[in-house]
């Protein structure tokens, strides 16, 4: 494994592919993942007071409030330590992104920029594991054995928010909120662009970025 510590924003819609990608580079390069979606998720499952707040938002397509998702993230950054990692669902906002860069030195931004139509199309075929947050794509990243999880051999579920009229207004809602994020970033220097419409043609390319930067 590689030995730098690298630390990685991963910021792309709903239904991007972005679990897919970031549990390939946990595979490839080692780093850990942390995600607003899992975190919150089995917050959710455990039915804690933050799971609670959580479902209320998220069962009718709108994002978690700010609080929860701040306090949540940065507390899970503290524990990690001086580790490489890959943050998902953070920041959402430029107060996020200043507050995560007086916390933290970010090393690179990857965006992962796939065309709506394909994303809610995809997103009939996107199965979960929702204990441990893994994700798989029918024709892509498929389960070995249809509708388990490789791991525990656990059935699969499809996600309440993944219905299309759901996704379709969680899409406008990113739209509108990460374009100011993405372009604090690019005043920093930080944002690189990956478009495709299938993870496997963008995945190559998000590995030999990694490659090249972690073996600088």
């Amino acid at each position: 494994m590689y030995t730098k510590i690298f630390r990685t924003v991963i910021i792309g819609a709903p239904g991007s592919g972005k679990g897919t990608i970031s549990e390939l580079i946990v595979k490839t390069f080692g780093f850990l993942h942390i995600s607003t979606g899992d975190i919150l998720r089995q917050n959710i499952l455990k039915n804690t007071d933050l799971g609670k707040r959580a479902q209320q938002y998220i069962a009718a397509g709108q994002l978690v409030p700010d609080d929860i998702v701040t306090k949540t993230m940065l507390g899970r950054i503290t524990e990690v330590g001086n580790k490489s990692y890959i943050l998902d669902g953070f920041p959402r906002n430029t107060a996020q992104a200043e507050a995560l860069a007086a916390r933290e030195q970010i090393d690179a931004v990857i965006t992962l920029n796939v065309p709506h139509d394909v994303i809610i199309d995809r997103v009939k075929d996107r199965w979960i594991h929702a204990p441990s947050g893994r994700v798989y794509n029918i024709g892509f990243h498929d389960p070995k054995v249809p509708g388990k999880d490789d791991v525990t051999g656990e059935p699969l579920t499809q996600r309440e928010d993944d219905k299309p009229e759901v996704v379709a207004k969680r899409l406008k809602l990113y739209d509108e909120l990460m374009s100011p994020v993405i372009a604090w970033y690019e005043q920093h220097g930080l944002v690189t662009n990956f478009s495709g419409r299938k993870t496997k043609e963008i995945w190559p390319r998000v590995e030999r970025f990694l490659r090249d930067k972690v073996n600088k």
